[in-house]
Parts: C-alpha cells; structure tokens; sequence
C-alpha cells in the first residue's frame, strides 16, 4: 500500500471554539464592566433613577384626582425604577420629583404605575448594581449565605 498523497489543506487548521468563545465574552462583558466602574453623574431630568430599598415616598400628584393631604404616601419597591422629571439643585436635602415606572401594583400603598412621587437624592441611586445582582444569584444557586 502506498501512502496518500497530502491534501492542500492539511497543514490549515480551524482555530479552536474556545478561543472565540472567549473573544465573544470580552466583547460583550468589557461594556459592562466599565459601566460598572464609571462613577454616577449628576441627577438631571430625564433620567432613569432606582429607589435605594423600599421607600415611603410623598405623592406630588393626586392619583385619585383628590386634593393631596399632607401626609398623603405610597410605598416604592426596593429597585423600582423611576424618571426624574424635576431634577434636584446643589444642595443635598432638595427634593426631586419623578415617574413611578416599574412594578405596576394596583394594591394600596404600593406606588401605581405612572404617579408623581417626591424623593430625596440619598433614596435613590442612578445605575443598578450589576456586580452585586450577579453575585446574588450565584449565591441563591450555590445555597450559600
């Protein structure tokens, strides 16, 4: 038996998958990580906000169409997601209002979806916690607390 003739191809390998698994996974997590890493810019209408656990906040706006008393409040979710639509000046303690956008509730005395709310800066923070959130459901999953 004579031995085959080599193909034109044999010295060609294919690059191996898990080296552009590896490329596609930096692609895709080094604009997550440097979000991440980006320090939050200044509050100003128009942006998105979370609220900082669960709040009680003071309704601008009837959502009844009543005239608002005093102490009328409803109840934010812990990372319910707001629109700034009156951003808060210099000073630390200044009220903003804004947009309730998630977690549409129609029970009392959880915040209904759309309704005025005013806050303070410290109630809130401008991006969610990637890191934290990924660390938690690695956590849930491995049964560690």
């Amino acid at each position: 038996m004579s031995p085959q003739p080599p193909t034109k191809n044999s010295g060609h390998a294919e690059p191996p998958l898990w080296s552009i698994g590896l490329a596609v996974a930096i692609i895709l997590g080094a604009p997550l990580v440097l979000y991440s890493l980006a320090p939050p810019g200044p509050i100003r209408e128009g942006d998105t906000v979370f609220s900082d656990g669960e709040q009680r906040v003071r309704l601008s706006t009837s959502v009844t169409g009543t005239a608002l008393k005093p102490d009328d409040t409803c109840l934010l979710d812990p990372n319910s997601p707001l629109i700034v639509t009156h951003a808060p000046s210099d000073q630390p303690d200044e009220t903003m209002t804004a947009l309730v956008q998630g977690n549409p509730s129609s029970e009392w005395p959880f915040c209904p979806l759309h309704a005025e709310v005013q806050l303070r800066v410290p109630q809130v923070f401008q991006k969610p916690a990637m890191f934290s959130a990924v660390r938690a459901v690695l956590v849930r999953w491995l049964g560690r607390e």
